[in-house]
């Protein structure tokens, strides 16, 4: 399955390989805790990505609670390289800090971590 163009303008081409298969069934096959993450996340998250990992993470992890929390907090890792690489390209192309940044203004997010 190819994945239609977006309107993605960050770095993540160059960062990560985007799996293929269905979003939508791999998003509703997560565990709710990772769905509320990946809805937070300050870009598409990649649901298929995600649920190979959580599968990946469940084998290796002897209990779904630990799974769960290394993926939570891989997930909030990825997102920051992913924040830092598009503020990295976004200062070399204007010669300025991203404006989001410079505020020191968070990530929206649901609910308090």
């Amino acid at each position: 399955m190819r994945h239609a163009p977006t309107n993605d303008v960050t770095q993540r081409a160059q960062i990560w390989t985007r799996l293929s298969g269905d979003d939508w069934a791999a998003f509703d096959a997560l565990p709710p805790p990772i769905r509320r993450r990946l809805q937070e996340h300050a870009y598409d998250a990649w649901a298929v990505n995600a649920l190979t990992l959580w599968r990946r993470f469940r084998r290796k992890h002897a209990s779904s609670e630990r799974a769960l929390r290394t993926l939570l907090r891989y997930l909030d890792e990825c997102e920051a390289l992913e924040r830092a690489a598009y503020a990295e390209a976004y200062r070399h192309r204007h010669g300025a800090p991203l404006p989001h940044l410079a505020a020191q203004a968070s990530v929206l997010r649901y609910r308090s971590r």
